[in-house]
């Protein structure tokens, strides 16, 4: 089965997590299938990019994301619809 989830990175006390697609049968820091984008907590506010196109393929596939991963892709989703500002 396939997941989509965070592997951390970083330093002690200063982590940051990869969004990855990987196969749950393999170990957290086994061979990945695709890193699909970041997300750094510890940055005011937390930083996040996704590729939302490469996130719809693999969810068409079946992959299914963690807990933590489908609330990061809402949150993608929301800001992705919001129009930025406007440059003069």
């Amino acid at each position: 089965m396939i997941s989509i989830r965070l592997k951390r990175m970083g330093s002690n006390r200063k982590p940051f997590y990869r969004v990855v697609v990987a196969d749950q049968r393999r170990p957290a820091t086994g061979k990945l299938l695709e890193t699909v984008g970041y997300y750094d907590p510890k940055r005011k506010p937390a930083e996040m990019k996704l590729d939302l196109q490469r996130v719809e393929t693999w969810l068409k596939r079946g992959a299914i994301p963690s807990g933590t991963v489908r609330s990061l892709i809402g949150r993608a989703r929301k800001e992705a619809q919001q129009p930025g500002p406007v440059p003069e």
